[in-house]
């Protein structure tokens, strides 16, 4: 499967449920490059601590509020 990059204006092309996008300002496409930036430092630094359940469910919240701000932006 190819692979688009999340700030490219190309992006709606392996997107089944979406079927319009609107284009992103350069500025918003910056915010949503620094979120998941900031999203994936997180979540580095957390599962770096080992294994648990709650190791988990903050991953998957971390991974929640990275969804959450990039839809806010796409929205």
């Amino acid at each position: 499967m190819a692979s688009v990059d999340s700030a490219s204006d190309a992006r709606t092309v392996n997107n089944t449920m979406r079927h319009a996008y609107r284009i992103l300002s350069d500025a918003e496409k910056a915010s949503m490059q620094a979120i998941k930036d900031e999203g994936l430092k997180f979540h580095d630094l957390i599962a770096g601590m080992g294994n648990s359940r709650e190791i988990s469910l903050a991953k998957t919240k971390i991974e929640e509020a990275v969804m959450w701000g990039v839809k806010h932006i796409t929205a």
